[in-house]
């Protein structure tokens, strides 16, 4: 398989709420192949419909070495102290800044042959549950920085060369 390019910031998909998936059918199924197959690229935690031009409801992540999909997910949970995480994201690349993330998330969704599925967990796999369906509801993780950071973070964007 060809690798997914990954939408950067700037890109109007990754501010746009995903639609919901309404039928489980081919390209369904290949939007998850492409999404399990983009997130077993080393460095990477999760990966977002969106974030390969995708407007749909779905992501997939590769954490512990675990790697698997959801679609249609949901937080139903969220637990704990919010702390301040190191957190980077591949549509931002190469920046890295302390977000609030709670130390445990519990999402719900389905799977493709339209089964109940939840994926829960702390640390790691809270913050990729977060970050993950943040980007189907249309954040990136720089929306979730304080103030003083989050100018510090377009200022470094506008300055990268990818931008």
């Amino acid at each position: 398989m060809p690798e997914r390019q990954i939408r950067l910031f700037g890109d109007p998909v990754l501010k746009t709420v995903s639609d919901p998936i309404i039928e489980i059918d081919d390209r369904v199924r290949g939007l998850v192949q492409d999404l399990v197959d983009s997130v077993g690229l080393p460095g990477r935690a999760g990966v977002a419909a969106s974030q390969i031009g995708v407007n749909l409801r779905a992501f997939s992540y590769n954490v512990d070495g675990v790697i698997g999909y959801i679609l249609n997910p949901t937080v139903v949970e969220l637990s704990g102290e919010p702390d301040l995480v190191e957190e980077g994201c591949l549509s931002v690349p190469g920046l890295w800044y302390p977000t609030k993330r709670y130390p445990f998330a519990r999402v719900a969704g389905i799977d493709l042959d339209g089964n109940p599925v939840e994926l829960s967990g702390d640390g790691l796999m809270a913050q990729a549950l977060q970050h993950e369906t943040d980007h189907l509801d249309g954040f990136l993780y720089i929306d979730r920085l304080d103030k003083e950071n989050r100018r510090a973070a377009m200022k470094e964007i506008r300055e990268s060369t990818w931008f």
